[in-house]
């Protein structure tokens, strides 16, 4: 699973190689405990306009379908796994036509050990984003008004899949990585084969994994309100 992640730069520095054609004015400052139902920055090919405009969207963590009564199911919706996004109605719709992109620093894994649980940090070795296949909705608030600015929500969750390599010896599950070449079809609203999209995804993912470092870092990552650069250090483990 991934329940924190790490997004140290904002805008253009974040997604550069993805070619966004808009970048929202409302993204989030930089966060070292991206937490669900924070915002953060999601890439999204808009498919209102022809050809689809990529944008950089601001979006709340915990998906949100449309369908729901109420934004509280978004809190145990911030992953999904990948080999069910075709039987669960929550995620079906989004995978069909709403695919995001995640760009991210880094994100955190908790390995446990008799009984003990020690957090990793686990990003790029070059310190390039690292991007994460995830989804999007949109939902609509019915009982605000139409110039109420709260009246539509947008929402993400991040898929994830069996871990392998080194990151199966920390957690079972890992995020599903995209890497920049996968991106454009993963994000194209227009393709009808959405099962080789994902498919494609799911093995070039293991390339990214074997480019990824990690290390253990301070249990503080632990409480949500703790939120520095200090968090991402490297401590001994206990």
């Amino acid at each position: 699973m991934c329940g924190r992640f790490v997004v140290a730069d904002v805008g253009s520095q974040l997604v550069g190689v993805l070619r966004a054609d808009l970048v929202a004015d409302d993204l989030p400052a930089p966060s070292y405990n991206v937490a669900p139902t924070d915002r953060a920055a999601i890439v999204i090919d808009s498919a209102k306009t022809d050809p689809p405009t990529r944008r950089i969207e601001s979006a709340r963590w915990g998906l949100v379908p449309a369908w729901a009564k109420d934004p509280s199911v978004g809190s145990r919706a911030f992953n999904a796994r990948a080999e069910e996004l075709e039987s669960k109605p929550m995620f079906r719709k989004a995978f069909e036509k709403r695919r995001a992109v995640v760009p991210v620093s880094g994100y955190y894994e908790w390995k446990t050990l008799d009984k003990q649980k020690t957090p990793h940090y686990i990003h790029p070795a070059d310190g390039e984003p690292l991007f994460l296949a995830g989804l999007y909705e949109w939902w609509k608030n019915a009982g605000a008004a139409d110039d109420d600015p709260d009246r539509w929500l947008l929402s993400f969750t991040i898929l994830t899949r069996d871990a392998i390599g080194h990151l199966g010896s920390i957690h079972d599950r890992m995020p599903l990585f995209v890497d920049a070449d996968h991106a454009d079809a993963w994000l194209d609203p227009s393709t009808d084969n959405v099962r080789d999209v994902l498919d494609a995804a799911i093995d070039a993912a293991p390339v990214v994994a074997e480019t990824l470092a990690d290390h253990v870092v301070s249990k503080a990552v632990g409480n949500v309100r703790n939120n520095s650069p200090a968090l991402i250090e490297a401590v001994d483990e206990e």
